[in-house]
């Protein structure tokens, strides 16, 4: 096996994407968990990735296990890379190839924030916060010629995002990307569940954080940008907050979940 990988690069690229995925269901996992825990009334809190790294590093054998995930990111943020420059699902490079693998590459970048994160917590440094560094770069480009459209783009964009996360729940386009063949109907028909639930949750977090992005430019300030612990904090202070608050959490850990599911049944494809 050790001179197959060696000989086949390729097929490490697919392990340590296999990895990652579960790397990053986890990290989802507990951030559902969390606020799951606080809707309910039984401790929890909201938080984002950074939090959920934290509680990771806060258990027995903490830096062990966040090392771990920290590899598994690192895999993931490989094979987005690769995705987006050698192209090997073949997107081409027409208008749609183009916007795809740009894709590919910008959430490269957002997970490589994440796990350079959880290397410096294993470090025991101060890794800055996901929500100030939000803000910081929110009024850099605040700061810009034509700064305020700049801002309310990126808001427009991850509010697309979100949507498109519902298209693909709704659609089960996702379902093309995973070889269930040797599951029987009724574990299909779970399997297919979970994954919309947590594509559902995660595009309706994705629409608040564009909606507070709007608002950042709107109003020309960055305070008002929020990520995904401030999007929950928002749901909590809705009527309903602690139902709807529930239901976001626990589908973000049918999201993370799905990420285990991908990682065993997806058709990864890294040449």
């Amino acid at each position: 096996m050790t001179q197959q990988l060696i000989h086949n690069p390729s097929l490490w690229i697919e392990r340590l994407a296999r990895f990652g995925y579960i790397s990053k269901g986890v990290v989802y996992a507990i951030v559902g968990l969390l606020a799951a825990q606080a809707a309910f009334g039984s401790g929890g809190k909201t938080t984002d990735t950074e939090g959920a790294l934290q509680e990771i590093v806060n258990q027995p054998f903490g830096e062990f296990l966040l090392a771990l995930v920290a590899v598994g990111l690192i895999g993931y943020v490989i094979l987005r890379f690769v995705q987006a420059i050698k192209d090997p699902e073949h997107k081409g490079t027409d208008a749609k190839g183009l916007v795809q693998r740009i894709g590919y590459a910008i959430n490269g970048f957002i997970y490589a924030g994440i796990a350079l994160s959880a290397v410096q917590i294993i470090l025991g440094s101060d890794s800055g916060g996901n929500s100030n560094s939000r803000q910081d770069w929110t009024a850099r480009l605040l700061s810009e010629p034509f700064g305020q459209w700049l801002v309310g783009a990126v808001g427009a964009l991850t509010i697309g995002l979100g949507f498109y996360e519902f298209y693909q729940a709704f659609s089960s386009k996702f379902k093309r990307q995973l070889n269930l063949s040797e599951l029987d109907d009724s574990q299909r028909k779970l399997v297919m569940a979970i994954s919309r639930f947590g594509l559902v949750a995660r595009g309706i977090v994705f629409c608040i954080i564009g909606w507070f992005l709007i608002q950042a430019a709107t109003l020309s300030d960055a305070s008002q940008a929020g990520g995904l612990a401030e999007a929950l904090q928002t749901l909590a202070k809705q009527p309903l907050g602690p139902w709807l608050l529930g239901i976001v959490a626990l589908g973000l850990v049918a999201y993370g979940v799905y990420m285990v599911i991908q990682a065993r049944y997806r058709q990864v494809v890294t040449r």
